[in-house]
């Protein structure tokens, strides 16, 4: 068992330990004590009621947890080194939903003088309460094993330069950014009022950074496992690497096959000035390998005018052409293929009828060209009866033209304890149009993209999006083929309270539903990410069409375990897939599915900022003969979909 579990089991050991049977009115010795006049607050319990005429009350629990962690005894030292029970101010009330803070706005245009940066390290500071320093040993070392990040990485994000004019909304955006990046928990980017003329202002920007480094070790079974490194912001610099090894995959079959049972997957990302990123990537598991080098630049900001990427791919594929007899091994064929990779976009301003501010929307037109070569395709023998799947080199040319109007709110308690999260909404409608040059049949590519979000804080948030897109041969056929439909839904329901505990109902779902999809092409199965959370089949599912639903009900709790603050998750997953050869509905057979309970801990002072320990009951497809398991896992509640348009491209078959 890993070490988390078995810090799972100290807790439900402790918890157990406390639990006495109930009991009449006893006295309590302190009632007979005059309490100190400084800390006579509800910290002194009260006479305690008759406990067989009371309900339950959770607020009682915590303040009984709370007295014993005060013994000097054992099991009292160690509650009070498990639980923190000090109440956190921001999560007495809520936040009202608000645009970005436009408190600076009289600003505009002011000459920027100065830019004072101060970074936090990891642990024991507030960025709200300058007060807070490390006082604990643990808090000492893990700073001690953190390398700050450098004030040349923060002002790498600042949409605003010395010796330049202020623009709208370029503190407020800056602040954001600085949340968004992987390094940096939270910021403030604020105007020193006291130093401030009529022409020219002085910034402060105030970070707090996370621990970068993370490492994990799942265990799965005796012989089976996940092994991850990583560092967010290697040497302070912003750099970011990734390793994900797993080993004992549990493939099988019956009917001789070895499959390969370890995979891998590495990414290595490096940031430079304005807002330019290099990445080098490798994948390697069962029937897939690949490689790839890319520099991007994305319209990050409302703000940003131009956008653009090149990226350089290798791929290295072993496709089944169809699912061989029952009991007999698939049969599979290489595909062997590079992708250079070019796109610009252009992001054009509309006119503001608002004096003083901007119009958020804007016109984008953006247009990429893609060149595939293939060294190797899949050739079946004449005798098999199956015809060679039609993969040709060629050139893809794409141009988009999109409408997009992006705003940010704020909320808690989305993926963090009580830390303010930025929420996208908007709308988002395109339409992408190209041809693809080749020397056998030239096709062309059509596709329609429409997405929208609202969110408030009495209703919740809902975001749609539906993505149509399709080739089209340019001979008298005039077929069309390799269609795909996608769809998105995220929706949560706004925080409810039970006391000191508070809860959120989300509910997801993801379609990938193929048409006319060519021989060979699959979907890379319905585990975790892209289907059913812990889900681990004995063989491979193939699918060519997949449709994902997901509920979840998160609870959260006002304690905290070794600096981890601690959750409940109660969740339901399904996913329908078919298996057509050219793709269809995925409705034409009984779902997989998976229902499970757990505990989520997250700390917001590293990069592992979430892992999950659950126990999911999963009634077909998995190895185990009962259908459950006990897995750990860092997958996130939701994600959020922001509304700038990228790269003009065709659907995600994957």
């Amino acid at each position: 068992m890993s070490f988390r579990g078995c810090l799972f089991w100290l807790v439900v050991v402790v918890l157990g330990g406390l639990a006495r049977p109930a009991r009449a009115q006893t006295f309590d010795p302190r009632s007979a004590v005059p309490p100190d006049s400084l800390r006579a607050t509800l910290e002194v319990l009260p006479q305690s009621p008759d406990s067989l005429r009371q309900r339950f009350d959770q607020e009682r629990l915590i303040k009984r947890l709370q007295a014993y962690s005060r013994r000097k005894t054992i099991a009292g030292r160690a509650v009070s080194a498990l639980f923190n029970f000090t109440r956190r101010q921001e999560e007495q009330a809520g936040i009202d939903a608000v645009l970005l803070d436009r408190q600076f706005d009289r600003h505009n245009f002011k000459i920027v003088r100065r830019i004072n940066i101060r970074t936090l390290d990891a642990f024991g500071y507030n960025i709200s309460d300058s007060t807070r320093v490390p006082r604990t040993v643990i808090e000492k070392a893990g700073n001690a094993l953190h390398i700050k990040t450098s004030r040349s990485r923060i002002r790498q994000v600042l949409l605003f330069r010395p010796g330049q004019p202020l623009e709208p909304q370029a503190l407020a955006e800056s602040e954001r950014l600085l949340r968004q990046t992987p390094e940096i928990l939270d910021a403030r980017v604020l105007v020193n009022e006291r130093t401030t003329t009529r022409d020219s202002v002085d910034i402060e920007v105030l970070t707090k950074d996370v621990f970068s480094i993370t490492a994990g070790y799942e265990l799965g079974s005796a012989t089976a496992g996940l092994i991850t490194l990583g560092d967010d912001n290697f040497l302070g610099q912003g750099h970011q690497f990734s390793n994900a090894y797993r080993y004992g995959r549990g493939l099988s079959t019956d009917n001789g096959e070895h499959p390969q049972q370890w995979s891998y997957d590495g990414s290595y990302t490096a940031p430079f000035r304005h807002f330019l990123y290099a990445q080098a990537r490798y994948r390697d598991e069962y029937n897939y390998r690949s490689t790839g080098l890319s520099l991007t630049r994305d319209f990050y900001s409302p703000s940003t005018r131009y956008a653009g990427a090149i990226n350089l791919n290798s791929y290295n594929q072993n496709v089944a052409l169809v699912a061989p007899p029952a009991g007999e091994p698939y049969k599979y064929y290489p595909l062997r293929y590079t992708a250079q990779d070019v796109w610009v976009g252009r992001a054009l301003h509309l006119r503001s009828y608002d004096l003083g501010y901007e119009n958020p929307g804007r016109i984008i037109v953006a247009a990429r060209a893609i060149n595939t070569i293939y060294a190797e395709t899949p050739r079946p023998d004449p005798s098999t009866g199956l015809a060679a799947p039609d993969f040709h080199n060629g050139m893809l040319v794409l141009g988009t033209v999109g409408y997009s109007v992006r705003r940010y709110y704020k909320d808690r308690y989305l993926f963090g304890f009580g830390r303010t999260e930025d929420v996208p909404t908007g709308t988002l409608i395109s339409l992408t149009a190209g041809v693809e040059v080749n020397r056998v049949i030239p096709r062309r590519y059509l596709d329609l993209r429409i997405a929208a979000a609202s969110f408030g804080v009495r209703t919740g948030y809902l975001y749609g999006a539906v993505d149509v897109g399709a080739y089209q041969k340019l001979d008298q056929s005039r077929d069309w083929e390799q269609g795909l439909v996608s769809t998105e839904l995220t929706a949560f329901t706004k925080l409810y309270h039970f006391g000191n505990w508070q809860y959120r109902h989300f509910l997801t779902s993801k379609g990938t539903i193929g048409f006319d999809r060519r021989p060979g092409e699959l979907l890379q199965g319905i585990s975790n990410e892209r289907g059913l959370r812990g889900f681990s089949p004995g063989q491979p599912i193939l699918a060519t069409s997949r449709f994902v639903v997901s509920y979840e009900n998160t609870l959260f709790t006002p304690l905290s375990l070794l600096g981890f603050r601690l959750a409940g998750v109660v969740f339901a997953d399904a996913a329908w897939v078919s298996d057509k050869p050219r793709g269809g509905s995925p409705f034409g057979s009984a779902p997989y599915m998976g229902l499970g309970m757990g505990l989520r801990f997250r700390n917001e002072f590293t990069a592992l900022r979430t892992f999950q320990l659950l126990i999911g009951y999963y009634p077909r497809g998995l190895t185990a003969p009962n259908g459950v398991r006990m897995f750990e896992t860092a997958r996130e509640t939701v994600t959020f979909t922001d509304f700038g348009l990228g790269a003009p491209g065709t659907g995600q078959y994957q």
